[in-house]
C-alpha cells in the first residue's frame, strides 16, 4: 500500500502541483504524517484514502484543462458554480460531486 501512496502522492505533485502542506491541509494530517505515507512508515486511514482518491481523481480531470499551477489555483479558489466554495473544502467534505459537475461544465464548455 505504500508504495501506492507514495506514487499518489507524486501524482499530486506533478499533475496537481500540490505539496505536501498541501495534502496534509485537505487531509487534516501533519505534514509529517504525509512524509511518512511517502516513506512507508505509515498508511492513511481508510477515510483518509478515500479523500485522496478522490483528490486524485480531480486533478486528474483537471489536468485535461489546465498546468499543474493552475489547477493548484483551481482547487483552492472560491468558485461561483459551488456557492463560493473551495474545491478543496468539497473534497475533504465528502462532496467530490459537486466539484465534478464544475468540472464537467468545463467538459462541455459551458462554464471557464
Amino acid at each position: 500500500m505504500s508504495g501506492a501512496v507514495a506514487r499518489i502522492v507524486d501524482d499530486l505533485r506533478t499533475r496537481g502541483g500540490l505539496k505536501g502542506t498541501d495534502l496534509a491541509n485537505i487531509t487534516e494530517v501533519s505534514q509529517a504524517t504525509v512524509s511518512r505515507w511517502v516513506s512507508g512508515k505509515a498508511s492513511p486511514h481508510p477515510k483518509t484514502q478515500l479523500v485522496i482518491s478522490d483528490l486524485k481523481y480531480v486533478v486528474d480531470r483537471l489536468a485535461d484543462f489546465y498546468t499543474p499551477e493552475e489547477t493548484r489555483i483551481w482547487l483552492y479558489a472560491k468558485h461561483p458554480l459551488m456557492d463560493g466554495a473551495r474545491a478543496i473544502d468539497l473534497i475533504h467534505d465528502g462532496h467530490t460531486d459537486r466539484v465534478l459537475n464544475v468540472i464537467e461544465s468545463l467538459s462541455d464548455g459551458t462554464y471557464t
